[in-house]
């Protein structure tokens, strides 16, 4: 089994990059985790109450489950993945089956920075895009998927994620085997990878 941990600022392209990993590989041989799935059970607050967490600190995320998760999965075992509304800020009570393969993708913008997952992975990649073209991505998405007004976008960007990005994402560059520049399409890299993969699963 190959774990590899994708991460980087938000709106940077990860998906993409994930997503043309993904399709090089047989599809029953790839799984993708999102850490999106591992936000903490917030059922306990009311609704105004989830609106003011701050979701991109690494406190959000709930890594122990996700660690056991990924350790589940290492020993062969098929795991729950808890399913997240973005709309209602919380779990849904749902979760997916998800079964081990050959290759495992965990992609999420805190993933490498808790020290027990990095450890987990066999390949760390960092997704590196301009704030610009970041913030440009994530108006886009937030306004068409999650449901959300320009002004509360822009406000969280302002008061939340771009502190939280240079405090606490941006550092785990460091800890990247290969750092992909995402303004553009960058068949060079993601060449890199396939390659690397192939190589490990041979």
């Amino acid at each position: 089994m190959l774990i590899i941990g994708i991460a980087g600022g938000t709106g940077c392209g990860k998906t993409t990059v994930v997503n043309q990993i993904v399709n090089e590989l047989p599809e029953n041989e790839v799984c993708v985790i999102s850490q999106d799935s591992y936000y903490k059970d917030t059922s306990h607050l009311t609704y105004e109450e989830r609106v003011q967490i701050n979701f991109d600190h690494p406190q959000s995320i709930d890594f122990e489950l996700l660690c056991n998760h990924l350790t589940e999965l290492k020993q062969g075992k098929t795991i729950e993945q808890p399913v997240y509304s973005f709309v209602e800020h919380n779990r849904t009570g749902e979760t997916i089956s998800t079964k081990p393969s050959k290759v495992i993708i965990v992609e999420g913008i805190l993933i490498l920075t808790n020290p027990k997952i990095r450890e987990m992975f066999d390949i760390k990649i960092y997704v590196h895009a301009d704030s610009d073209e970041r913030l440009i991505r994530r108006l886009k998405r937030d306004i068409a998927e999650r449901g959300r007004d320009l002004n509360e976008v822009l406000d969280r960007y302002q008061t939340t994620l771009k502190p939280m990005h240079q405090q606490f994402i941006d550092p785990t560059k460091e800890y990247a085997d290969l750092i992909i520049p995402n303004n553009n399409y960058n068949n060079v890299a993601i060449d890199i990878v396939r390659t690397i993969v192939k190589e490990r699963l041979n």
